[in-house]
């Protein structure tokens, strides 16, 4: 599944370039009205990031535009979740069983609003502060998954190096240990740690999460740099299953899993 981006922000940032140079209006110039840089415009235009209201309101000056740009304010909206995890996300909320490995980052599920917005407000290029709060947001709703009624199953297994990471600062870092400690408590949360000195050579590919919906049809889902896959394939999620298992059997116990994240959590 390649990234595909908001159609509501490509529309409105490709009626913007046409509006500014048919107004012969340069992109440095509606920067400097909008208090933007060039590159940030650009990216607007070809709707990589939302066109914002102070963006619109700008080029509706420049352009001349009588009010028709403005009036695109009422329809952008920054997305919840990234263009390219948005399948995912449909397909988790109506899972009953939801495994994961992590090899770098806290899973969203488990994240504290802290180590959120250290995570996210340190995004390049930067996601601007609307849309980073609505991501941060999205992710604390997204989190209810875990206690909805019927209760689903959850595992997880983390890579000893997530919990090295110390996202911002000591006083995020032990809290966020902390939060994993209580997730770990709820009756429907499996929590696993992969030590260092217990790493196999599978466990070293990259994260990836499994699926089941309802009528047993199972999803797996891995993630890059900038692109991400869910699929149904049985080779593919077979792969990833055995995969998961491998890396599952070698990882402490949930009982060793506390204790571990505990002694890390006592030495901040």
């Amino acid at each position: 599944m390649s990234v595909q981006y908001n159609p509501t922000w490509r529309y409105s940032g490709n009626q913007l370039k046409r509006w500014r140079m048919k107004a012969n209006v340069s992109r440095e110039e509606l920067a400097v009205a909008a208090n933007y840089s060039p590159d940030t415009i650009k990216a607007m235009e070809q709707g990589v990031r939302m066109p914002t209201a102070r963006v619109l309101d700008a080029a509706d000056g420049l352009c001349g535009a009588d009010g028709l740009l403005s009036a695109a304010k009422d329809y952008v909206r920054a997305d919840k979740f990234p263009p390219r995890a948005q399948d995912f996300m449909e397909r988790e909320r109506e899972a009953v069983a939801h495994w994961s490995y992590e090899l770098a980052l806290v899973p969203g599920l488990l994240q504290t609003p802290e180590y959120m917005r250290s995570l996210i407000g340190k995004r390049r290029p930067p996601l601007g502060e609307h849309t980073a709060q609505e991501r941060i947001a999205a992710r604390e709703e997204r989190q209810q998954l875990l206690t909805r009624q019927p209760l689903s199953a959850f595992g997880f297994v983390l890579y000893e190096a997530v919990l090295r990471c110390p996202f911002g600062g000591a006083d995020v870092h032990k809290g966020q240990l902390l939060r994993l400690l209580e997730a770990a408590e709820l009756p429907n949360i499996e929590l696993q740690v992969l030590p260092y000195e217990r790493a196999i050579s599978t466990a070293l590919i990259g994260p990836m999460v499994l699926l089941e919906a309802p009528d047993y049809e199972r999803f797996a889902y891995s993630t890059g740099q900038s692109i991400s896959q869910l699929t149904t394939d049985p080779p593919v999620v077979s792969a990833h299953i055995e995969r998961f298992s491998m890396i599952r059997a070698v990882a402490l116990d949930p009982v060793e899993s506390t204790q571990f994240i505990g002694r890390m959590a006592d030495e901040l």
